[in-house]
């Protein structure tokens, strides 16, 4: 629990802390019987399951939005200093109870039994791209999601009401700006180098790659980063996540592997690692206390794809790691050299799947995401519309037309799961994470010579420092001005993306 001092003779505050330790202790359960369901529990266990989900996630609910909790924090908050730990502690708990007690215990039922049930049927219908069998499904998640938004309330639009939930203080309006300055410098740039391009880079990351050496090879890539492996484990899903259960102490990371082709499990294992040493790397004294876990998913994402791509898509960390690399593939990597292999895992070509997309066109996946939500909520395009209106953008956005709905618009699990306005924090992490690596390189120019030794600790330990150890305690704005002394902005990520697939594709020779 938090350290409070003075403040542990407060009654109220310490009745309060027990009953927010208790709440995170069934949340936690509730979280892990989720981590199970995708991992290890059998396909016949799926109805009980979403009965197990919405039991728990009711008791959450109602535990935060009863009358004492309420009297509670209210008591707490009165007698505390602004600034303080505990007050921090309250305020974000406070913020948690007034959006709680807006939604009735039956919606959060519903709607985490809607999504258990949907996320099995998700992974049947993407197996074997069948759009219908999925349908029904997202037919009832939508009206209870636009219902969430009401229940919420907003001032502008319905999807700030969702989006608050994973980015708090984040509006669509400001998205829309975002997305604009990105697709202003990115499309150009990305039909410039389309146009150049020297032929497919891409063969060395398809042959025969055991899928056991994979694990091997990226169990030690990730146990460098700093991952910890006491507090851990890697499990094997149909779409990877990172899942943490009650604190740093149980911070758990998942994949999928490919035998034909390296680049799932080795991009998405350090993708969910950067997640879960932002875990690991929070004060354990928030464990069990709404300051544990990240501030915002924007922040998370900035921590996965910071370590996936500017740490884990340089030459600098490959200098390192791809002779040990060839080591562990020979036969499959062949006389592919160094340089040949940079090139490819930093293609630059249109495609169909998000998570495999290169850095230049990603953000175009989360703006046709993110179009598809605004219209879903406000209801301009019906759930049966949606495959048709998904291939519209990618062809308009990507000039790629997805050859089935597998590759399509049931490649991501998110709306299976209930997380509607999630996608824009995959572009805040992205542009974060440009300027958390300026600012920690600044504050420490060792870090690029340590990652061309496989040595990470002082990036590490620079992130720990700024960003991991306080958890939720400052809101995303605050702890980015804190972390780098000036808000989150396009123009570092961009200089980024244009200095590195400027000289991959000989643009900055001029």
């Amino acid at each position: 629990m938090v350290a409070m001092s003075a403040d542990r003779s407060n009654e109220v505050l310490r009745l309060l802390e027990d009953r927010l330790a208790t709440i995170s202790d069934v949340n936690s359960a509730r979280k892990a019987l989720n981590w199970d369901r995708h991992t290890y529990m059998p396909e016949g266990a799926v109805a009980a399951r979403a009965e197990q989900l919405a039991t728990l996630s009711r008791l959450v609910h109602e535990m935060l939005v009863s009358e004492e909790t309420g009297e509670l924090l209210f008591g707490a908050l009165e007698k505390l200093e602004p600034g303080s730990e505990s007050s921090d502690l309250v305020r974000r708990a406070k913020r948690e109870y007034e959006r709680a007690v807006k939604l009735p215990n039956r919606l959060v039922e519903e709607l985490a039994r809607a999504t258990a049930l949907a996320q099995p049927a998700w992974e049947r219908a993407r197996a074997r791209s069948e759009w219908a069998s999925f349908e029904s499904h997202l037919q009832k998640i939508l009206p209870l999601q636009q219902e969430t938004a009401e229940c919420l309330g907003y001032e502008d639009h319905p999807y700030d009401a969702l989006l608050d939930l994973y980015e708090p203080g984040a509006k669509k309006a400001r998205l829309q700006k975002i997305f604009e300055e990105l697709k202003a410098e990115l499309v150009p740039l990305i039909r410039e180098i389309c146009a150049l391009s020297d032929g497919d880079r891409s063969p060395p990351l398809y042959g025969r790659f055991d899928e056991e050496k994979q694990e091997g090879f990226v169990r030690k890539v990730v146990s460098d980063f700093g991952y910890d492996w006491k507090r851990g484990r890697l499990d094997r899903v149909a779409h990877p996540f990172c899942v943490s259960l009650g604190g740093p102490g149980d911070v758990r990371i998942t994949t999928r592997f490919d035998p034909g082709w390296l680049s799932p499990a080795l991009f998405a294992t350090l993708h969910e690692a950067g997640h879960a040493m932002y875990e690991q790397g929070i004060d354990p004294a928030y464990s069990r206390t709404p300051l544990s876990g990240g501030t915002s998913m924007g922040v998370h994402e900035s921590q996965s794809r910071l370590w996936e791509n500017l740490v884990g898509r340089s030459r600098t960390f490959w200098s390192f790691y791809y002779p040990r690399l060839h080591e562990t593939f020979p036969e499959a990597l062949g006389d592919t050299d160094l340089e040949a292999f940079y090139r490819a895992i930093n293609e630059v070509k249109p495609s169909e799947i998000r998570v495999e997309a290169d850095e230049l066109t990603y953000n175009l996946h989360v703006l046709l995401r993110f179009e598809l939500e605004v219209a879903l909520l406000e209801g301009e395009l019906s759930v049966s519309e949606l495959p048709a209106a998904w291939n519209a953008r990618m062809e308009e956005y990507l000039g790629v037309v997805p050859e089935n709905d597998a590759v399509g618009v049931l490649q991501d699990v998110h709306w299976a799961a209930g997380l509607f306005c999630y996608f824009p924090t995959y572009t805040i992490g992205n542009i974060l994470s440009a300027q958390l690596f300026d600012e920690a390189t600044r504050a420490r120019p060792d870090i690029l010579e340590e990652m061309g030794d496989g040595e990470f600790g002082t990036l590490l330990g620079w992130l720990q420092e700024n960003v991991h150890r306080y958890g939720s305690r400052y809101d995303p704005d605050d702890l980015i001005e804190r972390a780098i002394g000036r808000p989150l902005a396009t123009a570092p990520y961009l200089h980024y993306l244009k200095d590195k697939f400027g000289e991959l594709y000989g643009l900055n020779a001029a």
